[in-house]
């Protein structure tokens, strides 16, 4: 693979077709606001070694807080984020800045938190994202620990010392969520939105993360590397933000919003991208032309063409469960400003629970793990009664079953 392919700016040309970031009036706009509540203050980053986490981190530095402590189970991430940043010039890390891999519901990180802060500024990024991730009973109740069960129990944390801004990421797959997925990030955002009324809270629902780590189109740079055939839905279309853009409108959420706030970006339908008319173009920007192959087995036997310049191309038609083929950002039913910002939406009125009703949801999710004889169509029963507007789309087939 050619050492000159330039992720950001690839996205720019091929994905979203934008020379500059969609957000940068916004930021430009509430310079001083962001430069105010940021500069020479203490910031906590929770699941700060992912995409999404190490992009805020990114904006973030750039209003020279005083302190920043990055926490993420994921040791070999932490280690890349600290090298990223270093090797950057155009940003420069707080002198007192230090990364624990350590999970945030450990005893150890209440211990960090207590040590370290108060701060000022905390963002959790610590979640299951994948819809692949929702195989059966017991990888949904890790699914549900990770984005429900111990998001509360960080706010339960966080009480003791209020920040003065808290965000925690969202997704799309939130607005009328057909997997499980999204509907435990549909009960993470209740769950937030409970507390907003205790210390400003603010989350954001925005489009795929272009070449993030764990997406499929990362993993085409991972299948070049290792010599391997590409495979890709054919008929599966997203709304696309390049990776420093998700880490902007994260910040903005979490600087700008006011509490109970969901911001989300200002997409036209036509902006939309199959991510098979990235394939084509991703393969000509690394020197090879695309074969494309019938099946799975074809694909798989044709290492000569590889070596050859042509690189081999499994398309398919999506038929995994809980796969959404188009995205929704807001409900019909929730109500939206559109002026305040020229590149966000911002829905003002999502829906909110009491925090005791939020803990009954949460013993009976508990209830149905603990039942031995529970299926994944159980969990998914239980939710259909939580969640109203949600409607599972199963289909026997998982993301483990592809190539």
């Amino acid at each position: 693979m050619s050492l000159s392919f330039n992720i950001e700016k690839f996205v720019g040309q091929h994905i979203t077709h934008r020379t500059e970031s969609l957000f940068k009036p916004d930021l430009d706009a509430h310079y001083e606001t962001f430069k105010k509540e940021i500069e020479g203050k203490k910031v906590l980053v929770i699941g700060g070694a992912g995409t999404i986490g190490s992009s805020y981190i990114r904006a973030l530095v750039k209003y020279n807080p005083a302190k920043l402590i990055v926490v993420d189970i994921n040791e070999n991430g932490l280690t890349e984020l600290v090298r990223d940043c270093r090797s950057r010039n155009d940003i420069q890390l707080p002198q007192d800045f230090k990364t624990y891999p350590v999970n945030f519901s450990d005893k150890v990180f209440t211990k960090i938190f207590l040590h370290e802060g108060p701060f000022d500024i905390v963002a959790n990024f610590a979640a299951h994202k994948h819809v692949r991730s929702e195989k059966d009973i017991y990888s949904i109740e890790a699914m549900v620990d990770n984005n429900v069960i111990k998001a509360k129990a960080l706010l339960d944390v966080l009480l003791q010392y209020p920040p003065k801004h808290f965000f925690c990421v969202s997704t799309d797959k939130a607005a009328n969520p057909v997997n499980v997925m999204g509907a435990s990030k549909k009960l993470m955002e209740e769950v937030i939105l409970a507390y907003s009324e205790k210390f400003k809270i603010t989350t954001a629902r925005f489009a795929n993360v272009a070449f993030s780590n764990g997406s499929l189109l990362i993993g085409f740079v991972d299948r070049v590397l290792k010599q391997q055939p590409l495979s890709c839905p054919s008929d599966v279309k997203r709304f696309f933000v390049s990776p420093d853009e998700s880490g902007q409108i994260c910040l903005s959420a979490c600087i700008l919003g006011n509490s109970g706030e969901i911001f989300f970006p200002k997409l036209e339908e036509e902006t939309m991208v199959k991510f098979a008319d990235v394939v084509e173009p991703f393969l000509q920007e690394i020197g090879y032309d695309m074969k494309v192959c019938a099946t799975e087995e074809e694909a798989r036997s044709s290492q000569e063409d590889i070596a050859n310049g042509k690189y081999p191309v499994y398309f398919f038609s999506s038929n995994t469960s809980g796969e959404k083929l188009y995205e929704e950002f807001y409900t019909d039913t929730e109500e939206l400003d559109m002026n305040t910002y020229q590149s966000f939406g911002v829905v003002k009125n999502a829906e909110r629970r009491q925090i005791a009703e939020l803990d009954n949801v949460i013993e009976e999710l508990k209830k149905v793990f603990e039942s031995e004889t529970s299926e994944k169509k159980d969990i998914v029963a239980a939710l259909n009664k939580m969640i109203p507007g949600f409607e599972h789309i199963e289909t026997g087939m998982g993301l483990d079953q592809k190539m």
